[in-house]
């Protein structure tokens, strides 16, 4: 059953179809026993200027999700995302996934959030186009990163902008972050073994 799972929650990432009714039904309907918990590595996601992220890309190296936005208290983080991905980036890939769901801090299309980051803060490493991180429309990558069930390690909840999930070079969740956590904190680099 997992095998059907990982690609059709693939598809509906990259066709963007976060039909709830849909996910919900299989993850409800799926049991996965904990030997054999998916890795993030099924899942793609649209890019910001377009095309699409495959995080199969990226095994062999720690990834670092977080949730964006560009009207909000923590947006400065970028700066140190930033930083982080060119410090870091022989062992670390940093995704940005800009959302909408706490008091509606990125109104922007794609096209303006890609130049906002761009202008005011050097970004250069990979971003997804605008998704949900929360909520009935909650993109599948997300589900999986905050349901035990679906990743293995734990229940979480996404509880404001600039969250942050670190998945291992196994492509297994490790933890995550809240948003007062730095991006260049001992907190995240002590990890990067």
């Amino acid at each position: 059953m997992i095998k059907i799972l990982l690609p059709a929650l693939a598809f509906m990432a990259c066709t963007g179809s976060n039909t709830q009714t849909q996910t919900s039904a299989m993850i409800n309907s799926t049991h996965i026993s904990p030997d054999s918990i998916p890795n993030i590595y099924g899942f793609s996601v649209e890019k910001l200027e377009g095309g699409t992220i495959s995080l199969a890309d990226f095994k062999g190296k720690y990834l670092l999700l977080v949730n964006t936005a560009s009207e909000c208290g923590y947006t400065p983080q970028y700066k140190d995302l930033q930083k982080l991905h060119e410090t870091h980036g022989h062992q670390l890939v940093v995704i940005g996934f800009p959302a909408n769901n706490f008091g509606s801090q990125e109104p922007g299309s794609n096209v303006e959030i890609s130049g906002f980051c761009k202008k005011n803060y050097g970004v250069s490493f990979p971003m997804a186009a605008k998704i949900s991180v929360k909520g009935q429309d909650m993109a599948p990558l997300y589900q999986w990163l905050t349901q035990k069930k679906l990743n293995g390690v734990m229940d979480a909840e996404v509880s404001w902008n600039f969250n942050k999930f670190l998945v291992g070079k196994d492509g297994r969740l490790i933890t995550k972050f809240e948003s007062s956590v730095e991006p260049m904190s001992e907190e995240i680099l002590s990890l990067l073994k």
